[in-house]
């Protein structure tokens, strides 16, 4: 059906008192064409054309785009004379649709993801409105959890003014996934889409206010940055009570040379806490204390310092918790910093038996929206459910605060997950939201298993299998580490290996030790490192001993990976016995091979004697060395405490247990907090 609703070329949509708006259509603010994809889809097969609305500039020459082919930027748009960006739009919701073309709005921020809304809120309905100027078509449509999808409304519109189009649309059907979206095809004459969102009748009439926690380490750059974007954004600043920017680096931020006109936006509602480092989890508990100490927050966000925000994310995410059936931690999904239409993950489990995250079942990693839409790729329709969201953006209501505390005090890995979990075991819905969603720094070109963050890895995965697994003694989670304890070793990452031992040491010892070590353990397993070869690097391969190898591999043939459980043990053990064999003086003074870091593996590091094993980010490499006493020492020490940790784990999963309320509370934080000022 089509409804009127006022005659100026520039008024937006009306809302009823009675009704809110859920999610409005956006066009990117960002500079970087990359990100067009994930907003609209100009791409199609009958051609397509879209430009981008200036109201604030209407003299400006907006001419009309070529089709492109595939393999071509979705992206391309053209300004008058020159090719812009889209972060030159001024028109955040507007956009000029030239004659004969057709858009799509079916994009990752635009389409509206009705299964999450179905599932985890208090509506039942929703509205697609749509305010347009000139002559076109408007195609409504839906898909199932299958992916498969089909029109359900056509409204042809063709008048000289704005025109308001609504369309009720139930979210019954909805329950195991299924997205809503609406195409315009341009008519003879083109048209304007003035603005468009999605709304809902509701009684859940009060507008939620939150605070915002950001965390940050010698980022002042980014942070500066982030904070700009939301100095900016007014409609965020509307319903944002405070920023606590906790800055724990020697970096400041506030001594950056942009900070004061960045921040100016934000007046009194920015405020800078400075103390001691204590990670991730001590910087994100203590903005989630002051927000709940604060008093005037419904939710806390807590958010990575090196990210780039979409603002509009954030009044989604607050929206969505407001109406949500029960107090609900809704979390942002993470996209490439450096390949903007990259989708890190859709969302993060827990594997209960071996305790490991990773992406939810029947999702894919690494998903990129500008090589697949959201429209032609099935496994994105069907609703994804969480244990947990990663804290790049996550929010939280307080009211979940007050009453679960505040995170584990493990500096940094698995905090989020624990939370995630902890929440969930309380009843307290975890939902990641499609539509809402931040550009982070990607990690997938980093190896911190390796380095003294292996540690942390270990120590908190244990930690947090203590408090949750769900199986006696963890299920696999010792057996699993002690297997990847012999392969560090087997691939002479003997800090590596030494880190992980240190961990379970400290897990042995109790819970005391994480809130009386998050302020030192960092610079002790910095020192500890430092003493193996492994830790050792250099920027370039030249630094080191001329490669050479007294033996050519057996056959001219390097090992390969073992394809069968029986290939594994033989060439564990083989690898094994090869380790403690003595190492000769040509070997001490010449590594026998140059290995890049995505093929560093046991299979083949444990059949030499030495080895140039660059690092995974390409900066840096490091000589690894064969050491029998050192891999005999680290080998009894792993077996004795893997069999420790196994058979104390019900004693120590009873005194984790017994202590959780104690070190996640208010009262407990507060002390590291002031000791960590202390310390400075």
């Amino acid at each position: 059906m089509t409804d009127t609703a006022g005659t100026e070329a520039i008024a937006g949509i009306e809302t009823p008192a009675n009704m809110r708006v859920l999610q409005r259509v956006v066009l990117p603010v960002q500079g970087n064409l990359d990100v067009v994809p994930l907003y609209v889809e100009t791409n199609m097969e009958r051609g397509a054309g879209l430009d981008p609305v200036d109201t604030d500039n209407d003299d400006r020459e907006v001419t009309a785009v070529p089709s492109a082919t595939p393999g071509e930027a979705q992206s391309a748009v053209r300004y008058g004379s020159q090719a812009q960006s889209p972060g030159d739009i001024a028109a955040r919701r507007s956009a000029r649709i030239s004659a004969g073309r057709r858009v799509s709005f079916g994009s990752y921020f635009n389409a509206f993801p009705a299964s999450y809304w179905r599932r985890w809120s208090v509506i039942e309905d929703v509205v697609l409105r749509v305010r347009v100027d000139g002559e076109c078509t408007i195609i409504v449509y839906r898909s199932t959890a299958s992916g498969k999808s089909h029109p359900v409304e056509s409204i042809v519109v063709d008048n000289d003014g704005p025109e308001t189009v609504q369309v009720k649309l139930s979210l019954k059907q909805f329950i195991d996934g299924g997205w809503y979206w609406f195409d315009i095809a341009a008519a003879s004459r083109g048209v304007t889409l003035v603005e468009a969102d999605w709304a809902a009748e509701t009684d859940h009439l009060q507008q939620g206010r939150f605070s915002i926690a950001i965390t940050t380490f010698n980022r002042p750059d980014y942070c500066v940055d982030g904070l700009r974007v939301l100095a900016e954004a007014p409609d965020v600043l509307d319903i944002l009570d405070h920023v606590y920017v906790v800055d724990q680096g020697t970096q400041k931020v506030e001594d950056h040379e942009e900070f004061a006109d960045a921040t100016k936006g934000l007046g009194a509602k920015l405020r800078v806490i400075e103390q001691g480092n204590l990670g991730g989890s001590g910087g994100f508990s203590r903005g989630m204390d002051e927000t709940v100490r604060a008093g005037e927050s419904d939710y806390v966000l807590v958010l990575d310092d090196d990210v780039v925000t979409e603002p509009e994310s954030m009044l989604r995410a607050v929206t969505f918790a407001d109406l949500a059936r029960r107090p609900t931690i809704v979390g942002g999904h993470m996209f490439s910093m450096y390949d903007r239409s990259v989708l890190h993950s859709f969302g993060e489990t827990i594997a209960r038996y071996n305790w490991w995250w990773g992406a939810a079942p029947r999702t894919v990693h690494e998903h990129d929206f500008g090589r697949r839409n959201l429209r032609h790729t099935q496994w994105l329709h069907r609703r994804v459910d969480v244990d947990y969201n990663g804290w790049w953006m996550c929010l939280i209501p307080t009211s979940v605060v007050r009453e679960l505390g505040l995170s584990l005090p493990v500096f940094i890995k698995w905090d989020d997950a624990e939370y995630g979990l902890r929440a969930k075991a309380a009843g307290v819905p975890v939902v990641s939201m499609p539509g809402v969603a931040v550009w982070h720094v990607p990690w997938q070109d980093k190896n911190d298993a390796l380095d003294w963050q292996a540690y942390f890895h270990l120590r908190n995965r244990l930690v947090a299998a203590l408090l949750h697994s769900p199986y006696p003694r963890g299920g696999s989670v010792v057996s699993e580490n002690f297997e990847y304890q012999v392969r560090h070793l087997l691939s002479m990452q003997y800090s590596t290996a030494k880190l992980r031992l240190m961990a379970i040491e400290d897990v042995l010892a109790g819970p005391e030790h994480m809130h009386n070590d998050i302020l030192t353990k960092m610079a002790t397993l910095r020192e500890v490192r430092k003493q193996f070869a492994d830790s050792q690097s250099a920027a370039e391969i030249e630094a080191f001993p001329e490669v050479r190898r007294r033996k050519p591999p057996k056959r001219g043939k390097e090992p390969t990976s073992p394809t069968n459980k029986v290939g594994l043990l033989v060439k564990a053990a083989l690898g094994a016995v090869r380790q403690v064999l003595p190492v000769s003086e040509f070997a001490k003074d010449h590594p026998e091979m140059v290995v890049a870091s995505q093929d560093a593996e046991w299979w083949l590091l444990s059949n030499t004697d030495g080895a140039l094993v660059s690092s995974a980010d390409g900066t840096t490499t490091s000589w690894y060395q064969r050491d029998p006493e050192l891999f005999r020492t680290l080998m009894q020490e792993s077996t004795k405490l893997h069999a420790r940790l196994t058979r104390e784990w019900p004693k120590l999963r009873e005194r984790y247990l017994a202590s959780a309320s104690d070190f996640t509370s208010p009262q407990r934080w507060r002390e590291t907090f002031e000791q960590s000022v202390q310390g400075k």
